[in-house]
Order: C-alpha cells, then sequence, then structure tokens
C-alpha cells in the first residue's frame, strides 16, 4: 500500500521547496492539509493536485 500522508518535511523535500513554503502553501489554501492531533500532514493526493495545478499554468 502506497503512504497516504506526508510530514511537512516530506512534502517539502518531494516539492524542492523549503518547509516554511509548504506552510504557506497551506495557509493560502494552495495545499491541502489535515491535521492528527498537534501534527499537520499533507495527503499525497493533496500533493500531485498542487503539482497538476502548477502544470496547467505553465502550459
Amino acid at each position: 500500500m502506497e503512504r497516504q500522508l506526508y510530514r511537512v518535511e516530506e512534502a517539502a523535500k518531494m516539492l524542492n521547496i523549503g518547509r516554511t513554503r509548504v506552510f504557506g502553501l497551506i495557509r493560502s489554501g494552495e495545499l491541502e492539509s489535515v491535521k492528527i492531533g498537534a501534527s499537520r500532514r499533507v495527503p499525497a493526493k493533496a500533493i500531485q493536485k498542487y503539482l497538476d495545478g502548477l502544470i496547467g499554468e505553465a502550459a
């Protein structure tokens, strides 16, 4: 089974951006996330959706 959730640091690494930028994307609503306890997690589908949006803008 593929992973469904990533820590913010892992999402940042996947997107090749800093964790502060990931938190900014989450705050702005550009990147979806879920809160589990005190931790913030980014769904794999949200990362793909964000990338798809970037690719769509570039086309």
